[in-house]
Formats: structure tokens, C-alpha cells, sequence
């Protein structure tokens, strides 16, 4: 039975087929197979070209297995073709795969970029509005300012000399008391011809002689002709001055005989009206950050950046608020009054005002006068700085 199903399943056109080599043709790189079919009693001859060439002889060779090594694929350098939003989505999802795999829900990761804080960019104090902003910025840096801004009133920075007439009233005021000073200056004043005339050639027109007349010192009248003199070489400048930054500012100044850095700060504040500029050397201002901060010792100039920190980019207006704080603990600073132009009218005013609470409280001003001239001391030195 079964070979009779056997004998079935063959298709009778393959009966008497027979495979004959073909006659080897010319170019040996093509074989020619010929199949022989005899159907029906006829006879024919289908030929088959294959190319054999280079084809190796099929061998039954026992299957190896060879171990294989999974290879890490590394993205050295990003496809040209890929744009950013398509490797941030790669990034993400890798993360993301990554995060799964370790067995614990992570979120889409970010690439990290760095956030800067926005940097505040205070203008000169004479522009409007600036003062309210500096206010306002100062009372949430440092809350122990905010009582003092509440009882005093807010400074104001509206007074303008040109930078020269500025550099040369403070080289007058040196280490002279505030009547003195008003005195010498008055008189400087007249001999120029008036404030407009104080200019670099007239001053060094000036020489000592008529200077001492005044009642200007020999060595006052080289600083102020060393200041003219830079002027007049073009080391100097009001022009370059204002535009100048603070540290460059700082730098040049101090290269004029007589101008130090408590100078420059004054300088800086009532006549440029730069917003932060912190006076380290100012006795006035070191104390009352003594107090403000309820401080065992009088910090020295090194401590007073440090303890400052928080009222950039406005020091200035905190400083100006710390010489009303320590007047309004009887210490009148007679420097500020220097600085800020103030007439001797207004000083005479101040005066009085201190006479009348002399004759009322005797006993309280015989307590505050050693350190009132203690304090004007030190203003007036510091002019030498």
C-alpha cells in the first residue's frame, strides 16, 4: 500500500526525464545544464544556464556556536542630519529607559542649563525715580534699614558741580573745619573769577604765593597744581571722568597728590552721584554699621565689604542713611556737609539748632561733645587721605 502511494505522488511529466551534461562551452566560466523530458513519446531538450563561478562546493559541516560578545554602540559625534529638538526627544527617552531599568519611576530628565540671576543695573542716583528704587531694594535686602528710612527723609542728589571744581573744593577742605574751609574756598572762588573760572589753566596760572595769601597751604597748592596738570595733559578729563567705571575711576584719581580713596568715595557719591560706592574708610559710616548691627568693636575698613554685601548694588544710599544715623545719635558728621557743597548758611543753621538743645539739655551735650569732636576730627583727616 504504501509504495502504491508512492508510485501516486510522482507526476507523470518527470517520467524518463534524464539530466544530460550539456557540451562544455567556450568560455569555461558558464555551465550549461540541459534537462531531457520524454513526453507523449517526444523528446526535448530544455537547457539551464547557471553561473557557477566562484561558488564553492556545498559541504555538510557540523554547526558551530560561537560565543558572542555584545558590543556597546557609542554615539561619538552627533548626526549632521539630526536636528536639536530631535536629540533633546533621543536624550529624554534614554533617560527614561535608563531610569525604568534601575527598577525606580524617573522623570524625563533635562539637559542642565546654567540660570543666572538677574543682575540689577542701578542708574545714577540723579535720574528719576532712581532713588524710590533704591529705596525700596534696600528695605528688603537688609530689614534693620527700614526703621531708619521710615524717620529720616530720602537723600537727594540733584547738586552738580563739574568734576574739576569738585576735585579741587575737596584738595580746599582738607583737614580743616567746615567755617574754615567755607572761608578759603569763598576766597579761592573770588581770585578765579568765580566758579566758572576755576579750569585747569587758570589754577595753574595760580601760584603759590597768591595762593598762600588765601590762605592755602604750600603743599595744597601742589596738589591742586598736580591736578591741573593732568588735566592739562590730558591724563584727565571731566568727560573721561563720568564715563569712567567706578574701579577705573578709583584708579585714576588716586594717582593726584593729595586725592585718597576717602577722596574719590565722596567724590563719587554728592558729585557724580554713583549709586555703589561704600566709603570703608568713613568713620561716620563704620559707625553706624557698629550699631546697626549691634557690633562689640568699630569694624575695621577690611570688615565693612563684607558686612555691606547686602545693600549692592544701592551702598551708596545705605551709606548716606548711616551718616543720618549716627547724627541722630548726636554725632553731626561735618565730612558729608563738606562733600554734599552745603553753605555756610545751612551750617550756621545747624549751629543754632545745637545751641538751643545745648541750653535745654545741658547735661545730655556735655555727654555728646567729646565724640562730636572726635568724629569732626577724623572727617577732617580723612580730607588727607
Amino acid at each position: 500500500m504504501g509504495e502504491e502511494t508512492q508510485q501516486q505522488l510522482q507526476p507523470q511529466s518527470l517520467t524518463g526525464t534524464q539530466i544530460q551534461p550539456h557540451p562544455p562551452p567556450q568560455d569555461p566560466s558558464e555551465i550549461t545544464v540541459s534537462a531531457v523530458s520524454n513526453v507523449a513519446g517526444v523528446e526535448t531538450i530544455i537547457p539551464v544556464e547557471s553561473e557557477l563561478t566562484n561558488v564553492p562546493p556545498h559541504t555538510n559541516s557540523p554547526a558551530t556556536k560561537i560565543p558572542l560578545r555584545p558590543r556597546k554602540i557609542r554615539k561619538v559625534s552627533p548626526d549632521p542630519t539630526t536636528t536639536d529638538s530631535q536629540s533633546e526627544t533621543l536624550k529624554s527617552t534614554n533617560s527614561t529607559a535608563a531610569g525604568k531599568s534601575c527598577g525606580r519611576n524617573t522623570k524625563t530628565v533635562q539637559p542642565l542649563r546654567a540660570l543666572a540671576a538677574p543682575r540689577i543695573v542701578a542708574r545714577s542716583l540723579s535720574c528719576e525715580g532712581e532713588v524710590e528704587i533704591a529705596i525700596r531694594y534696600l528695605r528688603n535686602a537688609d530689614p534693620l534699614l527700614s526703621p531708619l528710612i521710615d524717620i529720616h527723609q530720602p537723600p537727594t542728589f540733584d547738586n552738580f558741580h563739574s568734576p574739576f571744581l569738585a576735585l579741587t573744593r575737596s584738595i580746599l577742605y582738607q583737614q580743616l573745619a567746615f567755617k574754615a574751609g567755607t572761608s578759603i574756598y569763598t576766597r579761592f572762588i573770588a581770585l578765579c573769577g568765580g566758579e566758572a573760572g576755576v579750569v585747569p589753566d587758570t589754577v595753574l596760572a595760580l601760584n603759590a604765593q597768591q595762593l598762600r595769601q588765601i590762605g592755602v597751604s604750600g603743599r595744597k597748592a601742589s596738589y591742586l597744581h598736580d591736578l591741573a596738570r593732568k588735566y592739562q595733559n590730558g591724563i584727565l578729563s571731566d568727560s573721561a571722568i563720568v564715563n569712567m567705571d567706578d574701579k577705573s575711576l578709583f584708579t585714576m584719581l588716586t594717582m593726584v597728590n593729595g586725592i585718597g580713596s576717602w577722596s574719590v568715595h565722596m567724590f563719587m557719591i554728592f558729585s557724580l552721584h554713583r549709586p555703589d560706592v561704600l566709603p570703608i574708610n568713613d568713620l561716620g559710616v563704620r559707625k553706624g554699621v557698629q550699631i546697626l548691627y549691634n557690633l562689640d568693636d568699630l569694624p575695621r575698613p577690611s570688615q565693612m565689604e563684607q558686612l555691606c554685601e547686602k545693600w549692592r548694588p544701592y551702598r551708596s544710599v545705605a551709606s548716606w542713611y548711616m551718616w543720618r544715623f549716627v547724627e541722630a545719635k548726636g554725632t553731626p558728621s561735618t565730612a558729608v556737609a563738606v562733600a554734599t557743597g552745603a553753605g555756610l548758611q545751612q551750617h550756621q543753621m545747624e549751629q543754632h539748632q545745637q545751641q538751643q538743645q545745648q541750653q535745654q539739655h545741658p547735661s545730655q551735650q556735655q555727654l555728646m561733645d567729646p565724640m562730636n569732636s572726635m568724629f569732626n576730627i577724623g572727617a577732617a583727616c580723612a580730607w588727607g587721605q
